[in-house]
């Protein structure tokens, strides 16, 4: 009986994650409420407060179920030890970023959010800096590896990890941007495997 509670309390944060998602992503978080997110998920709102205190907590654990596995699968590759060179690994890495980017709607959808229908505004005005944690994080994992391919003599002469880290950051970002919110970039997603191994071969050595 404990166990069938559990099970079912667990399924009801997954439709109610579902449903943040679908909600975040109609209205735009701040014209988002809990009351809108708890009649998408066909529960009272009651039932939204038992598992989550506030909408920031919400979307932070909407942002989760999709960011965790995601960097989990881009970690593997890199800082896989099946590279030989570390630039290699950020490639590979990359790649997979925008390849689960593509294939997953999931995925995209909570990008979108973030990156198009989120303002941080009301109390999400004291998130803000959690919500950037993610891409430091990630400035942080990409210099590290610039700096083993700098060690190893991979990295082309006169090359700063750190200024290299944070050239992919924001040549990543700006992808990422465009292939979300620009209605230009038509061809844009089936390009960025090539435009990722260019912007890698520059800087081998």
């Amino acid at each position: 009986m404990v166990r069938k509670t559990k099970e079912e309390a667990e399924k009801t944060r997954e439709e109610l994650i579902a449903a943040a998602r679908t909600v975040f992503h109609e209205c735009g978080v701040s014209r988002s409420t809990l009351e809108k997110v708890a009649k998408a998920a066909g529960v009272t709102r009651g039932a939204v407060y038992w598992h989550f205190k506030d909408k920031a907590e919400l979307f932070f654990a909407m942002r989760e179920d999709v960011f965790s596995p995601m960097i989990e699968r881009t970690d593997a590759f890199l800082f896989s030890e099946a590279y030989e060179n570390p630039l290699d690994a950020i490639e590979a890495s990359l790649k997979e970023f925008f390849r689960v980017l593509e294939d997953c709607p999931v995925v995209r959808e909570v990008f979108e959010i973030m990156i198009l229908r989120c303002e941080y505004v009301d109390e999400f005005t004291s998130v803000q800096e959690e919500v950037g944690r993610p891409a430091q994080e990630f400035l942080r994992k990409i210099e590290s590896v610039y700096q083993r391919a700098a060690d190893k003599g991979m990295l082309r002469e006169g090359l700063d990890p750190l200024a290299m880290a944070r050239d992919t950051w924001a040549f990543t970002s700006g992808i990422l941007h465009l292939m979300l919110g620009c209605q230009i970039n038509r061809g844009l997603d089936q390009q960025v495997p090539e435009m990722i191994s260019t912007h890698m071969a520059l800087r081998r050595r």
